[in-house]
């Protein structure tokens, strides 16, 4: 397994992906059924989003931590990441559901910061150096 002194930018882009994930899991978890008559999205999908965010946020709370990290484990966190951002554009155009203007500004700004922090932890995993290798 490859080891990689995480660079300063990528343990920032992990903790804020870290914050980002505890907000957002405590909001769509405790406030699904408000948010669910604003964004016309059902309660379940979203308290299900927020609950899936939660252990996420710890793991990368974790992680941020970390002087040495897997690689593997930076580049997991950030296909997880593309996966979000995919899932969250096919949910508009997959036609399941019919959200408001409201529901669709939500799900395309959120899918904005998990780009803007994936791409921000792409960047920090490129500026850290792999074990063994000069810094």
């Amino acid at each position: 397994m490859t080891m990689i002194q995480a660079s300063p930018l990528l343990r920032g882009a992990l903790a804020l992906d870290a914050a980002a994930c505890a907000g957002m899991g405590v909001l769509l978890s405790l406030a699904a059924a408000p948010l669910s008559g604003l964004f016309a999205l059902p309660p379940d999908l979203l308290r299900g989003a927020g609950l899936l965010l939660l252990p996420c946020a710890a793991l990368l709370g974790w992680l941020s931590r970390r002087r040495e990290l897997p690689r593997l484990a930076v580049l997991a966190v950030i296909g997880v990441n593309l996966i979000w951002i995919a899932d969250s554009l096919l949910l508009l155009a997959g036609g399941w559901f019919m959200p408001s203007g409201l529901g669709i500004a939500f799900v395309l700004a959120q899918a904005g910061a998990v780009l803007a922090v994936t791409m921000a932890e792409a960047v920090g995993l490129g500026r850290s150096v792999r074990h063994g290798e000069p810094a």
